[in-house]
């Protein structure tokens, strides 16, 4: 029987965990805080396999549930709906962003992942797919056997839902890491060898922005299960706890300015 894979939040994150997940042969309910009317023109886009839903509707119908949303958001999931469901973490914690700052998550008394554990307290959680940008996330997509095929890390205390998550992103084209428990999340987090830099090419500072932009969106160097295992656990809790958009390479945070202000005029 063909899984669904139901994604909370349609930006530029959960459009990639969409389209990956449609080639790789999964069914998608995608959702968003807007309403289904606002995301006709991306299910043209992803086929038969796709449809809109509510938040309520994608949760309902997933065998996971994909949370590509911003951290911030967290509490207006709607929490009863998740008991038992498997919910795959993409959020991170870039408290520099906005006004949302926590002490708990500052100080290291929670990962961001068990602060979601929290929230959705009847939820099987894994941590995963939220270490590499969502450009990266369709470039560096490679078939098992490929030279190319890269590795992502995931984390979550609840060994069935880790099975069920490693089968999905091996399916949709990369090799799995185990990094341990969701109080262990923190080695995979933002600044933190495994995160983002790994996944993206060098791109020359003699480019032009134009030039730049086009390199950038290239496949990363791949990583063999062997070197993301030694990545992670040579991993040293980061102080301040969080990312920065100036930890960023600018080409990133130009390109998802452009796409995300692209987006929101397209709505």
């Amino acid at each position: 029987m063909t899984q669904t894979i139901g994604i909370i939040g349609s930006g530029l994150v959960g459009k990639a965990v969409a389209h990956l997940a449609v080639a790789a042969g999964y069914n998608v309910v995608i959702s968003n805080s807007r309403g289904p009317e606002t995301l006709s023109k991306l299910v043209g886009e992803l086929g038969p396999r796709a449809r809109a839903g509510s938040v309520e509707e994608a949760i309902a119908a997933g065998d996971i549930v994909s949370l590509a949303i911003p951290l911030p958001t967290f509490e207006s999931l709607p929490a009863d709906r998740f008991a038992g469901k498997i919910v795959l973490d993409q959020t991170n914690y870039y408290p520099g962003m906005g006004d949302f700052r926590r002490a708990d998550l500052d100080n290291g008394e929670l990962t961001s992942s068990e602060l979601l554990q929290q929230r959705l307290s009847g939820a099987r959680l894994v941590k995963g797919m939220h270490n590499l940008g969502w450009i990266h996330m369709q470039h560096n997509a490679r078939p098992k056997g490929d030279a190319e095929r890269t590795t992502l890390p995931i984390a979550g205390d609840d060994a069935g839902a880790k099975e069920a998550v490693t089968h999905f992103i091996e399916a949709i084209g990369y090799d799995v890491v185990d990094a341990g428990s969701l109080a262990e999340s923190w080695r995979i987090e933002p600044n933190t060898p495994i995160y983002f830099w790994p996944y993206a090419p060098v791109v020359p500072e003699d480019l032009v922005e134009e030039e730049a932009k086009k390199v950038f969106q290239q496949a990363g160097k791949p990583i063999s299960p062997e070197e993301a295992r030694t990545l992670i656990d040579r991993t040293v809790r980061p102080s301040p706890i969080g990312g920065t958009l100036e930890g960023m390479p600018p080409i990133h945070v130009a390109l998802f300015l452009e796409l995300a202000s692209a987006d929101t005029v397209q709505r």
